[in-house]
């Protein structure tokens, strides 16, 4: 037996790239199913703990799917915003503790996440250099951004521009860098954090300009009357927020008028949950959602689409099958003047069998090995794989 090995690894060697095409579609064919059940099982675990950590999420009504993502991952288009009136109302019913979130720009496209500093004790963030935003303009990175931007404490980041054609919209906040996370493994990793505030300056509601009745600059102002001043589009708001300016940064209209994208909300109880759930039911304009219900809904989804993967990949088995077989015989055809000469002298037809099986033997074993390994590393890697995607 260990004669007949030795030949048909020799055979093999001889002809390399028949047998290295023959180990490739083995591996490839093995280590696919093995590749798709890795990452989906991994990227359902951590869809899951991130679900499973919110209770409850409050927003406008519409896509349910991309109300959770975008709250809990930063992912997806904007959702229709609501208005701070609801944050306010759920805390005034004394149920639960409510996180803000304002998610719709980017720095360096990166999303711009405003929140409450309750956000970042309820998450387990920690910030390994710097402080957390504590007043208007500061921002802190999560831990990847700071590594792939090479940023840190002491610099600054701009947002990024809404519209290069639109000549009134607003002006990119440079924003001052106070901190940088902690590795998190979440796509916290992957954001910039400020107070919801300064997402409001963001978006334009809040701005900051020279201090009109003091300024006797006629070339900015459109009306005095009354000890009332009134700028015209002259006047240049302030594009970076410093401690020369952060006074005069000031915001027009009421506060519970102002948009938030989400609000995650923490019910003091069981009880407590069901109940704000219920006042949620019958609003024509909101809706209060479960992450971990959503979820699993949407990985139903993702499991029906994989059982058409696996469908698929038992017909790539077969053809992989079908394609070694063609090989082999077409092989036997080359080989014909080889087998005549081995039966001259003296090796039985179960001999050349006995070589065939050797030689598929060994291919299938060098690929169960090399799926193998790429399999481990691939379990290995996965969790850096899936916070990536």
């Amino acid at each position: 037996m260990t004669r007949l090995l030795l030949l048909t690894w020799r055979y093999m060697a001889f002809n390399k790239i028949k047998s290295a095409i023959m180990v490739v579609c083995l591996t490839i064919t093995l280590f696919l199913p093995i590749a798709v059940h890795v990452m989906i099982r991994h990227y359902e675990d951590d869809l899951m703990a991130r679900a499973e950590s919110t209770p409850l999420i409050v927003g406008a009504k519409g896509n349910r799917y991309d109300l959770v993502l975008k709250s809990l991952y930063f992912t997806t288009e904007n959702p229709e915003s609501i208005t701070m009136a609801e944050v306010n109302a759920v805390n005034d019913s004394g149920r639960a503790q409510t996180i803000p979130l304002h998610i719709s720009f980017t720095a360096r496209q990166r999303p711009i996440v405003g929140t409450s500093l309750d956000y970042f004790e309820f998450r387990g963030l920690d910030v390994v250099a710097g402080t957390l935003p504590l007043q208007l303009g500061d921002v802190v990175l999560g831990h990847d951004v700071a590594r792939t931007l090479n940023l840190g404490v002491g610099d600054t980041i701009l947002t990024d521009q809404t519209s290069l054609y639109d000549i009134g919209a607003v002006y990119p906040l440079k924003m001052h860098i106070t901190g940088v996370l902690a590795a998190a493994g979440s796509p916290d990793d992957h954001a910039v954090f400020v107070d919801i505030k300064t997402a409001w300056i963001v978006e334009g509601i809040g701005h900051g300009h020279i201090d009109l009745t003091k300024t006797e600059d006629a070339a900015i102002i459109l009306s005095r009357k009354d000890g009332e001043v009134v700028g015209n589009a002259a006047m240049v708001e302030y594009t970076e927020i410093t401690a020369a300016n952060i006074a005069s940064f000031h915001f027009h209209g009421g506060m519970d008028d102002f948009p938030v994208t989400s609000v995650i909300v923490l019910p003091d109880s069981a009880k407590s949950a069901t109940v704000l759930k219920g006042r949620y039911s019958i609003s024509p304009t909101e809706q209060m959602l479960v992450p971990l219900r959503v979820i699993e809904e949407l990985m139903g989804i993702v499991f029906q689409v994989k059982r058409f993967f696996d469908a698929n990949f038992a017909l790539i088995c077969l053809a992989t099958a079908l394609f070694m077989s063609l090989v082999v015989m077409l092989s036997l055809r080359i080989r014909k003047r080889e087998m005549e000469t081995m039966f001259r002298i003296g090796c039985s037809r179960l001999t050349v069998f006995r070589l065939q099986v050797a030689e598929l033997c060994i291919v299938l074993l060098v690929s169960l090995a090399i799926a193998g390994v790429l399999s481990g590393l691939l379990h290995w890697y996965a969790p850096q794989l899936v916070s990536v995607m």
